[in-house]
C-alpha cells in the first residue's frame, strides 16, 4: 500500500467527538462507551480518561460474527471485554471509520452474545460514506470523501496522539 492525498486531521476530529459524547454523557450519566477493537479501542480509551471516567475500558470484537471470516481468520490480539451488565444497559460503540456498515453490524451481533442492552448508539470520527448496510452514526465529527480504491486508517503513535493515514489499495 502507497500513501496518498492528505487525510483528515484525527486529532481535531476527535476534539470534535469528545464535545458530541460529552453532551451525550451529560444527559445520560449512565451511557457506557464501548470501543470497538481496535482504533475504536483506542479513542474510547482517550474518551473515557477524558470524561473522568474510572475503570477499565470496553472493547468489543468483530471477529467472531464477521460474514468475512473464513478470508480474514480470527484476530487473536483483541478479545471482547466488556466490565459492566449488558443487559438493560445504555451502549455507546465507539468506532474510527464507518464505511460499509459490516464491522458494526458484526459488533451488535457481539455485543448481544452478553446480554440484551436497552439502547445502542454508534459514534465515530469520520464516515466516508459508502454503507452496503443500514447503518448510521448517532454521533460523528465528520463526513469525509475517500478516493475509491483507497482505505482511511487510524494510526496512534507511542503517545497516544491519533492521525489517520490514507492509503492505496493494491488490487
Amino acid at each position: 500500500m502507497t500513501q496518498t492525498a492528505a487525510p483528515p486531521d484525527a486529532e481535531a476530529l476527535y476534539a470534535e467527538l469528545l464535545r458530541q459524547v460529552r453532551a451525550r454523557a451529560a444527559a445520560e450519566p449512565a451511557l457506557q462507551l464501548v470501543g470497538i477493537a481496535s482504533g475504536g479501542a483506542w479513542i474510547a480509551e482517550r474518551l473515557h480518561a477524558d470524561l473522568g471516567r474510572a475503570g477499565r475500558v470496553a472493547v468489543v470484537s468483530s471477529s467472531m460474527h464477521r460474514d468475512d471470516f473464513a478470508q480474514r481468520g480470527l484476530a487473536s490480539s483483541v478479545q471482547t471485554h466488556i466490565p459492566f451488565d449488558v443487559n438493560g444497559a445504555s451502549v455507546l460503540l465507539i468506532d474510527d471509520v464507518l464505511y460499509t456498515g459490516r464491522t458494526v453490524r458484526a459488533v451488535i451481533n457481539e455485543l448481544f452474545d452478553h446480554g440484551r442492552p436497552a439502547r445502542v448508539a454508534l459514534a465515530v470520527l469520520a464516515d466516508r460514506g459508502g454503507r452496503e448496510l443500514p447503518v448510521a452514526a448517532d454521533l460523528c465529527a465528520a463526513q469525509v470523501n475517500v478516493p475509491t480504491g483507497h482505505s482511511l486508517d487510524l494510526a496512534r503513535d507511542d503517545a497516544g496522539r491519533l492521525r489517520f493515514v490514507l492509503e492505496t489499495l493494491q488490487p
